[in-house]
C-alpha cells in the first residue's frame, strides 16, 4: 500500500508552527493583562467611588448633626416676651470686630503692563488699581467712557509724580498680560482636586468660627457681614455717573468698633489701632466706617436670624399686621382725597393709591450725583403716560422708569376715573422733566400716614401688600393632595407673583443655559429609565400570566415600585425645569427676607416645603 505524501502546505494548515503557536500564547498573555488590568481600574474606581459617596454621606450627616446642635442651641428669645425698651438693644455686647481682607500680592515678574508697547514696572499701590481694570477686561464696563474716566482719573491720584508724566493716556494702557494671568489663576483654582478644595473651605470655616459670630447679652449669635470690602474699582447699577471710581481699602483707622464695657475690646491687626471704641447699646451695629465714593456708613451688623434684626422684623411685620384692621378706613380716606380742593391732597391721595395697588416705593431726595432712579413721589411727567380706551371705557395709565438698583419698572395699568382724571391735571402745563407730584414729598406722606394709624409708613404698605399676595396666592394654588415638589413649585409660584409687584428683577444668571441643558439631560436620561422599566414590567407581566408563580409575582410587584419611584423623580424634576424657567429673570430672595411675613413661611415649612427661609 502506497503511502499517502502531504505538502509543506497543508501541514501547515493541519499543524501550526513553533512560531505561530509562541505568538498565539503572546496574544492571549497580553490580552489575559490587559483584561487583569481592566478590572483593577475598574475595581480602583469602583473603591474610589465608594469611598467618595462615604466622605459626601459622612459630611452630610456631620452637617445635620451640627445644624441639630446649633438648633438645639438657638436662642428662642421671642419665647421670653421681652422687647426692646428705652431704646436700649442690648445689656452685653462681645466680638472680635471685623476681618478685613489680605493685603496686596504683588504680580510675578514674568507679567507686566505695558505702556505703548512696553513694559512698565510700577510701584505695588500703583499696580493693584491697575489689577481691578485689568480683571474687568471682559466685561462691557471697561468698554463706557464714564467708567474709563472715572477710574483713569482715581489711578493717576495713586500713582507717583515719575508715573503720572509717563502714564498719560488710558488708550496707550495694554493690560492684557495682566489680565492673562487672573484668567489663568481662576481656571487652577477651578479646577483644584477635592481635596485642596476641601482645605480652603476647613480655612474659611475657622475664620468664620472666630469672626462670624459674637456674644449678645451672654447668646452666640451669628454676624451677617463680618468681612469688609476689599477695594476695588465701583460699579453702580445702569448707568451710574461714578461708575469705575476707585473703592479705596479699608484700613483699621477708619473704624469704628461698638461693644460692652466690661468685655475685652476687639484687636486691630498688628501695627493697627481702631479709629474709636464706643459701648452704645442703642444701636445694633458691631462696627462702622465711612465708604469714600458716596460717604455713606457702612455697618457690620447681625444676621437676620438674630435676635436684634428678628426684633426689628416683628415690630415691622406686626405693624403691617395691624394695618389690615386699618387699611379700609385708610383706603376711603386716601380716596376722598381725590376730589379735594386743596392740590396737594389730591396728589397725597393718588400717590398713596399707587403705593397700595402697585407696591410702588415712595421714592426719598437723593443727591444728584447718584443714578436717575425715582419712586412714587419723586416720579416726574416723562414717566407716565394716559391711555383712554374708548372700546372697554378703561383708563389705563403707562409707567416706565428706573426705580431701585436701577432696575425698569414698566408697566400698564387701569385706574379709576377720577385718578386718571386727577393726573391730567397734575400734567397740565408742565415740562417732561418737572415732578408729577410737586406739592408733596415723602416726608409729608409718611407724616400723614402716622396720624392715620400709630407707626404707619409707606413701606409698610409694601409689606402689607407682598404678606397679603403671598398668603393670596397660596391659598389659591395649593391642595391638600398635592405632593412635595408640587407644593414646593406652589410656593415659588406664590412668592414670584410677589416678585413681580415689588418689581425685584434680574439678570438671567450666566450659567443658566448650562444649567439648564444639564437638567434637561438629566429629564432626557430620566425619561429612557422610565421607557426601559415599562418594557420590562410589561415583559414581567407578560411571563407571569403565561406561568404563574409566587416568585414572578414579586418581580412584577418590584418591578411595579420601580416604576412609580422613576416617575415621581421625572415629575420631579419637570417641575424644578419649569421652576428655573419662571424665575429666570425673577429675584425671590428680596421679598422672601425683607417683605414677606415669615410666619406664613414657616407654616408653608411646618407642612413639608423648604421655603429657603432663615428660621
Amino acid at each position: 500500500m502506497t503511502k499517502e505524501k502531504h505538502s509543506p502546505g497543508k501541514a501547515a494548515e493541519k499543524e501550526p508552527t513553533a512560531r505561530t503557536t509562541k505568538e498565539k500564547k503572546r496574544g492571549q498573555e497580553k490580552k489575559r493583562k490587559s483584561n487583569s488590568l481592566e478590572h483593577d481600574e475598574a475595581k480602583k474606581n469602583k473603591v474610589k467611588k465608594e469611598e467618595d459617596e462615604y466622605e459626601d454621606k459622612k459630611e452630610e450627616s456631620e452637617k445635620k448633626a451640627k445644624q441639630a446642635e446649633e438648633e438645639a442651641d438657638k436662642w428662642k428669645w421671642w419665647e421670653e416676651g421681652k422687647h426692646a425698651e428705652n431704646g436700649q438693644k442690648w445689656r452685653s455686647l462681645e466680638h472680635k470686630g471685623p476681618l478685613f481682607p489680605p493685603e496686596y500680592e504683588p504680580l510675578p515678574s514674568s507679567v507686566s503692563f505695558l505702556y505703548n508697547g512696553t513694559p512698565v514696572i510700577l510701584r505695588p499701590a500703583t499696580e493693584e488699581v491697575a489689577t481691578f481694570y485689568a480683571k474687568m477686561l471682559d466685561h462691557e464696563f471697561t468698554t463706557k467712557e464714564v467708567f474709563q474716566n472715572n477710574f483713569f482719573t482715581d489711578w493717576k491720584e495713586v500713582m507717583t509724580e515719575t508715573e503720572r508724566q509717563l502714564i498719560s493716556d488710558l488708550s496707550q494702557c495694554d493690560f492684557s498680560n495682566i489680565h492673562k494671568y487672573f484668567v489663568e489663576k481662576t481656571e487652577e483654582k477651578r479646577n483644584m482636586t477635592k481635596e485642596e478644595k476641601q482645605v480652603l473651605k476647613e480655612e474659611a470655616n475657622k475664620l468664620t468660627e472666630e469672626y462670624g459670630y459674637c456674644l449678645l447679652d451672654g447668646h452666640r449669635e451669628k454676624i451677617g457681614n463680618f468681612r469688609v470690602e476689599p477695594p476695588g474699582l465701583f460699579r453702580g447699577r445702569g448707568e451710574h455717573p461714578k461708575m469705575g471710581k476707585l473703592k479705596k481699602r479699608v484700613q483699621p483707622e477708619d473704624v469704628i468698633i461698638n461693644c460692652s464695657k466690661d468685655v475685652k475690646i476687639p484687636e486691630p491687626p498688628p501695627g493697627h489701632r481702631w479709629k474709636k471704641v464706643q459701648h452704645d447699646n442703642t444701636v445694633t451695629w458691631l462696627a462702622s466706617w465711612v465708604e469714600n465714593i458716596h460717604g455713606h456708613i457702612k455697618y457690620i451688623m447681625l444676621n437676620p436670624s438674630s435676635k436684634l434684626k428678628g426684633e426689628k422684623d416683628w415690630q415691622k411685620y406686626e405693624t403691617a399686621r395691624k394695618l389690615k384692621l386699618s387699611v379700609d378706613s385708610i383706603r376711603s380716606e386716601y380716596q376722598s382725597a381725590w376730589t379735594s380742593c386743596e392740590m396737594k391732597q389730591r396728589q397725597y391721595g393718588v400717590a398713596l393709591y399707587f403705593i397700595d395697588k402697585l407696591a410702588l416705593r415712595a421714592g426719598n431726595e437723593k443727591d444728584d450725583d447718584t443714578a436717575d432712579t425715582v419712586g412714587c413721589c419723586s416720579l416726574r411727567v416723562e414717566h407716565i403716560n394716559l391711555h383712554r380706551h374708548l372700546d372697554s371705557l378703561d383708563y389705563v395709565v403707562e409707567f416706565d422708569f428706573l426705580g431701585k438698583d436701577s432696575i425698569r419698572y414698566y408697566n400698564k395699568v387701569p385706574v379709576e376715573k377720577q385718578v386718571y382724571k386727577n393726573l391730567k391735571l397734575f400734567m397740565n402745563s408742565k415740562n417732561p422733566d418737572d415732578d408729577l407730584f410737586d406739592r408733596i414729598s415723602t416726608t409729608y406722606l409718611n407724616k400723614k400716614l402716622n396720624e392715620a394709624m400709630p407707626g404707619l409708613t409707606a413701606k409698610v404698605f409694601r409689606t402689607f401688600n407682598a404678606s397679603t399676595t403671598l398668603q393670596e396666592q397660596l391659598n389659591q394654588l395649593t391642595t391638600d393632595d398635592m405632593t412635595l415638589p408640587e407644593k414646593i413649585l406652589a410656593y415659588n409660584r406664590a412668592n414670584r407673583a410677589v416678585a413681580i409687584l415689588c418689581n425685584h428683577q434680574r439678570a438671567a444668571p450666566k450659567t443658566f443655559e448650562k444649567s439648564m441643558q444639564l437638567l434637561q439631560e438629566k429629564i432626557k436620561k430620566k425619561q429612557e429609565e422610565v421607557e426601559k422599566a415599562k418594557k420590562e414590567l410589561k415583559q414581567a407581566k407578560k411571563e407571569h400570566k403565561q406561568l404563574p408563580s409566587e416568585v414572578s409575582k414579586k418581580l412584577v410587584q418590584k418591578m411595579e415600585k420601580t416604576v412609580k419611584r422613576l416617575l415621581e423623580q421625572l415629575k420631579k424634576l419637570q417641575l424644578l425645569e419649569t421652576d428655573r424657567n419662571e424665575n429666570k429673570v425673577i429675584a425671590l430672595g428680596t421679598s422672601k427676607l425683607n417683605y414677606l411675613d415669615p410666619r406664613i413661611s414657616v407654616a408653608c415649612k411646618k407642612g413639608g416645603v423648604e421655603t429657603g427661609f432663615p428660621l
